[in-house]
């Protein structure tokens, strides 16, 4: 393993990444620098399975891999679809309600649509003991050992598949929450169990308690999903380490996920993330957006200056209406909505035309996939307007009845407008890219950010037929569309993810106050430790972590902290003042104002990360092809409310440095790139496709 992680030559890594209709697999040998993928379909009922068949499908020597990372979507949907564990909830006395109460402010007052979400542990199961510790660790009650005992006997009797225990204050002080997971370990062997100050040491009780909760609720279902994986890929001759990526952009062992499985509760999304991010700083671009179009969703990213945000406050199901339920790990930003390319088209109970965010997903997928769909999806209108291929898609693995996507979308859309099935389809393709436009404007106009000054990194299905839209919207002048085959970029971001892992500590120290140095210098250190153990226990050499240091900091009096980077090595006076200037700059840069007052850090932050060798792109070979070499057909195309023949090209035949004037279609056996009239695009030494608005 050491040698993974010094840059020694790596045999094989694999990558997979399960997506709501395709499992893609992607394998980089280090050695002859080869690349392999495969897409099988997604298996909903059993995602196992789908992982499974990418890895039987792609044929790869897998005695010569020594590493299999993977992405998945199982933690996110089984809390979305309510599949999850039935969870004991152990507290301190008086705060069994804590789920239920929540926050007493409304995040827009004037909703009268608000609606609290419901806890997932229902009241009879949330169970309360004698205990009380204080907001600086002092113990003010005894723990009530009694009163655990008869609290897991009652659970027990209840027939809880999981147990959560978070007592008030163990951020300050966990010796309760220890003490009691002993005595539950004691009684019980075969129930996961959750102690909240292992997840988060960071105080707000709400919030850390629902992120226990979660991890209690999606535990088994992972610690089972987990083993199946293993058992069924080690008999294929797999002996290397299984790694599966974290919400901050890292990776770590299936040993660590299987307790905290909450920490990959955005897993497949983000290693897109970190896949485009390589791909700008080999064009040398700093600020980035990333789109991320899939089969049931649009992921959008913004990174600055290449420094991607990572958030310790994330909410699942948050929407206008919803408040959503807060999980306190490390997440790095992104915003998804519910448009992709087996979104639904529907009409609303006024007779409005809507697309999503219900998808058609992998069972039964788009109408004209043949497999018994009955919806109208924005496949099928891309496949109506002849800008998707109407004969084969996968590089002619799946066949397409366009008949049959026709007939959907005439019944359901065309006849209710009276229009014909072109202009309907038109109709529904403007409507999803609108919706893809959407999670743009929430990344970057929403935060204060103009779109124009960045650029456009799309990928996924249906990412390089959104994007070129979206670019004459937003007035975004420049889109790439990466070399490595879209339709299995996330995976691709896997082989990229270092080992990581973070430690969050709430304590409150005035860097105004005499012993500031010697506190700061020892919570630091004390998280360095934590980090650094959680390597050597995954088998990981404590020399080979680099260690980031970040906090959390406010002005005394204020609520809301930033995120500050704090300098390695030994604090001493020169180093608090320059702690006090970077928080000024930062609180300046965000809110526009610097006040004279006295500077707090709340939470303190310690990343440990050991790289992994990174994969260059490789410069195409000269190639003795021309642009009418890589033409594959002239296609009747349904495009601005009338049909013109495109050029449709061959992607793998277009040599580089060459120009492609829109409009135009880009055939990638993973996807489509769709370059407008107005628009040109240029093939890079590398092979990516670089599209610009001509002026």
């Amino acid at each position: 393993m050491k040698g993974f992680w010094e840059g020694i030559h790596i045999p094989l890594r694999i990558g997979i990444d399960i997506g709501g209709a395709f499992t893609d697999l992607i394998s980089y040998d280090d050695e002859t620098g080869e690349t392999i993928w495969v897409k099988v379909e997604t298996t909903p009922a059993n995602p196992s399975e789908g992982v499974i068949n990418s890895v039987k499908k792609s044929k790869l020597p897998l005695g010569k891999a020594v590493s299999l990372i993977h992405g998945q979507t199982l933690v996110i949907n089984t809390i979305i679809e309510r599949k999850g564990a039935k969870v004991g909830l152990i507290t301190t006395g008086g705060y069994r309600d804590n789920l239920e109460i929540q926050r007493s402010n409304r995040r827009d007052m004037y909703n009268f649509r608000y609606k609290k979400p419901e806890p997932f542990v229902p009241r009879y199961l949330r169970l309360e003991v004698d205990e009380r510790i204080m907001a600086d660790g002092s113990i003010l009650r005894p723990l009530n050992e009694n009163h655990v005992k008869e609290a897991i006997k009652k659970l027990l009797r209840e027939g809880v598949q999981a147990i959560c225990v978070s007592f008030i204050n163990s951020y300050a002080n966990p010796q309760h929450e220890k003490r009691a997971g002993e005595i539950i370990n004691s009684m019980v062997r075969d129930i996961p169990l959750t102690l909240a100050h292992e997840i988060t040491r960071e105080w707000r009780e709400y919030e850390r308690t629902s992120t226990a909760v979660l991890n209690a609720y999606v535990m088994p279902k992972m610690q089972g999903y987990i083993r199946r994986l293993k058992e069924e890929i080690s008999s294929m001759g797999f002996s290397g380490t299984y790694y599966a990526m974290l919400s901050n952009g890292g990776m770590a062992t299936f040993d660590f996920v299987s307790k905290y499985p909450i920490y990959t509760v955005e897993s497949g999304p983000i290693a897109g993330v970190i896949g485009a991010m390589a791909i700008g700083e080999a064009l040398r671009e700093k600020n980035i957006i990333s789109i991320d179009g899939g089969s049931t969703t649009t992921k959008a990213s913004l990174i600055e200056n290449m420094t991607p945000k990572v958030t310790g406050e994330y909410y699942i199901e948050r929407d206008r209406f919803r408040s959503g339920y807060p999980v306190m790990v490390p997440v790095l930003e992104t915003v998804e909505v519910g448009n992709g390319g087996t979104s639904i088209a529907w009409i609303d109970d006024i007779g409005n035309l809507r697309v999503g965010p219900k998808a058609a997903g992998a069972e039964p997928g788009p109408v004209c996939y043949g497999k018994g769909g009955s919806e109208p999806t924005v496949t099928d209108a891309y496949v109506v307007t002849g800008l998707l291929n109407p004969r084969y898609l996968l590089g002619g693995e799946l066949p397409i009845y366009k008949d049959l996507g026709e007939r959907a979308i005439r019944e359901k859309i065309a006849k209710h407008f009276g229009v014909s099935v072109e202009e309907a389809s038109e109709g529904i393709i403007k409507l999803a890219n609108d919706n893809a436009a959407y999670a743009i404007r929430l990344v970057s106009v929403q935060r204060g950010y103009d779109p124009r000054d960045f650029t456009l990194i799309a990928y996924g299905g249906s990412g390089p037929m959104f994007a070129p839209f979206i670019a004459e919207e937003l007035e975004i002048e420049k889109i790439v569309v990466p070399v490595i085959p879209p339709g299995v970029f996330s995976a691709w971001g896997m082989l990229l993810a270092d080992v990581r892992h973070d430690a969050r500590h709430t304590y409150i120290v005035r860097l105004d106050k005499a012993d500031t140095k010697e506190l700061v210098n020892k919570l630091f250190k004390e998280l360095e430790g934590k980090v650094l153990e959680m390597f050597k226990s995954e088998g990981f050499d404590p020399g080979n972590v680099i260690i980031q240091r970040y906090a959390d900091m406010r002005y005394y009096g204020q609520e809301h902290t930033v995120h500050v980077p704090i300098m390695s090595g030994e604090i001493g006076d020169e180093e608090v003042e320059e702690i006090k200037e970077r928080f000024h700059s930062t609180h300046e840069r965000e809110y526009a104002f610097r006040l004279d007052s006295p500077v707090e850090i709340v939470n303190f932050h310690v990343t440990g990360i050991i790289r992994v060798k990174k994969m260059e792109l490789s410069e195409l070979p000269e190639r003795n092809n021309s642009l009418e070499k890589a033409v594959k057909e002239e296609r009747d195309v349904y495009l601005n409310g009338s049909f013109s023949k495109v050029k449709v090209y061959d992607r793998t035949m277009l040599p580089r440095d060459s120009a492609i004037e829109g409009p135009a279609i880009v055939e990638d056996p993973t996807s489509t790139v769709i370059i407008l009239e107005n628009q040109e695009g240029q093939i890079d030494k590398f092979g990516n496709i670089i599209i610009f608005r001509r002026r």
